[in-house]
């Protein structure tokens, strides 16, 4: 017993011992190989090489014109909240809508505008337009609309053909235009950028581009893309030729999304890596995996917007919205459940195979569909300064076919709905208080064939007055010709 008392005494003492001497086992020296593997800080990539450094390398100079407060007192005016308020006072203030209410005096200071017996709409937005990329006079030099050279070309930006000078924007103006998305044209299955500008006068593209509006890419099915390459013994030329085009598009896309994910996993961990090349195309397609970049396509027949939509789950992006769409009303309901607007016309028909089944109520049926989102559009310079009058067709037609559809509820299509696919929604295309001031004064009521504008504001400010000189602004391009360049 004596022993093992002794031993463990022992035992003890040197446990004791080496705790009190040498604390935490020591780590082992790292290797020399180790030292070596491990990579240095990584060196920013240079200058436009990075394509998160470089999202906006266009951004916006817009600088609304000089505004006054302003009371616009007496009017019918159309809300774009599907609400008409009679002997409405419109209060603009700083720029924005103030208060819109029945009966509401002019504060001091403001000034006022009688507006008895006319009408008061938002500023109409046209969801679908090539001023300035496919500008007047319309010769060679001045279509710039289509990069022709590649079914997919989603590295163009319609912004960079855009040409201030256009006199369409005038004539667009008078019209009430007050928001214009430019698009580029559809010959390709992936046309490239869009951009969504102020209708105001500017020298540069930079000072119509609309703030903070989300870039959209365009998108085309059917007939265009097959006869544009077709016609040159190349792919596509048949419909399904179109679809493996764009699925095999969307795989590079996520491919390279993978690659910079990966990159961007390693830099952070302190791991030694070499950065994806940047492609611009494959930029503004990722931006749309994203949800950054909005999708407007254009699209015929219903088949072919629902194979669309199919192809958008299976890549996990969300097209915004079907232009032209002339069969929309055979698949309303799909599309409002899949919360895609319609942008259309009320009586385009018959000018290719695609467009044999437009019905002037499609619109209106769409509209109808519970969550539908209908836009009337224009795609002509011509139309984009009746595009009051397209809606009032639309409506028409719906009405002759049964739908109850009240005027204001229409004026969304030219107004609301538009502003929603193009993802502004919170600054304009309504009147409501802090929203951008974009107004229209009109004569008649805006349904009506003699309806024109007498004044436009455009965030407040008067951008064409019909009855003064002073606001009424012609192009440098414009000034010396021939006419005046009106309605």
């Amino acid at each position: 017993m004596r022993v093992w008392r002794t031993a463990a005494a022992i035992l003890a003492g040197l446990a004791i011992g080496g705790c009190a001497t040498t604390g935490s086992p020591a780590k082992p020296a790292p290797s020399a190989q180790a030292s070596k593997d491990k990579a240095p800080p990584p060196k920013p990539l240079a200058k436009g090489l990075d394509p998160a450094a470089s999202a906006n390398p266009f951004p916006s100079t817009y600088k609304p014109l000089p505004s006054r407060p302003t009371a616009i007192v007496g009017a019918s005016a159309f809300t774009g909240t599907g609400e008409l308020v009679e002997n409405a006072t419109i209060l603009i203030k700083d720029g924005k809508v103030e208060q819109v209410a029945a009966g509401l005096a002019a504060p001091a200071g403001y000034d006022t505008v009688d507006a008895h017996g006319k009408w008061v709409t938002p500023g109409l937005i046209d969801a679908h337009s090539h001023l300035g990329v496919y500008a007047s006079p319309e010769v060679w030099a001045n279509s710039d609309g289509n990069e022709l050279t590649d079914p997919v070309t989603p590295q163009v930006w319609a912004e960079h053909s855009v040409w201030p000078q256009d006199p369409q924007f005038d004539t667009a103006r008078i019209g009430g235009v007050t928001t214009i998305l430019v698009l580029p044209g559809s010959g390709n299955l992936i046309g490239g950028r869009g951009v969504v500008l102020r209708n105001v006068p500017s020298r540069t593209v930079q000072g119509m581009k609309f703030p903070d509006a989300p870039y959209v890419l365009k998108m085309a099915c059917g007939e265009n893309p097959k006869r544009v390459y077709g016609s040159k013994g190349r792919a596509p030329s048949t419909r399904m030729g179109n679809v493996a085009g764009y699925r095999a598009a969307w795989i590079n896309a996520a491919d390279y999304q993978r690659k910079w994910d990966d990159y961007r996993a390693k830099i952070g961990r302190g791991d030694k890596a070499d950065p994806p090349k940047r492609d611009l195309a494959l930029d503004t397609l990722v931006g749309v995996l994203k949800g950054e970049i909005l999708v407007e396509n254009h699209c015929y027949r219903a088949d072919e917007m629902a194979q669309m939509i199919d192809i958008s789950k299976e890549f996990g992006y969300h097209i915004t919205a079907f232009h032209h769409a002339v069969e929309a009303y055979k698949i309303a309901d799909l599309l409002a459940a899949n919360g895609t607007c319609v942008a259309t016309w009320a009586n385009w028909w018959g000018g290719k195979m695609e467009m044999y089944d437009g019905i002037e109520a499609n619109a209106a049926l769409v509209d109808a569909a519970k969550g539908g989102c209908a836009i009337i559009k224009s795609d002509d310079p011509d139309l984009i300064q009746r595009l009051n009058q397209e809606a009032a067709e639309a409506l028409a037609a719906g009405r002759a076919a049964g739908l109850q559809i009240t005027e204001a509820q229409a004026i969304k299509w030219i107004t609301a709905n538009p502003a929603k696919a193009l993802g502004i929604s919170a600054q304009t295309g309504s009147l409501e208080p802090g929203k951008r001031a974009d107004v229209v004064i009109w004569d008649h009521d805006p349904f009506s064939i003699y309806a024109r504008t007498e004044r436009v504001y455009v965030d407040g400010a008067v951008a064409y007055d019909r009855h003064d000189a002073r606001y009424q602004p012609r192009s440098d391009f414009d000034l010396g010709q021939p006419g005046e360049g009106v309605r």
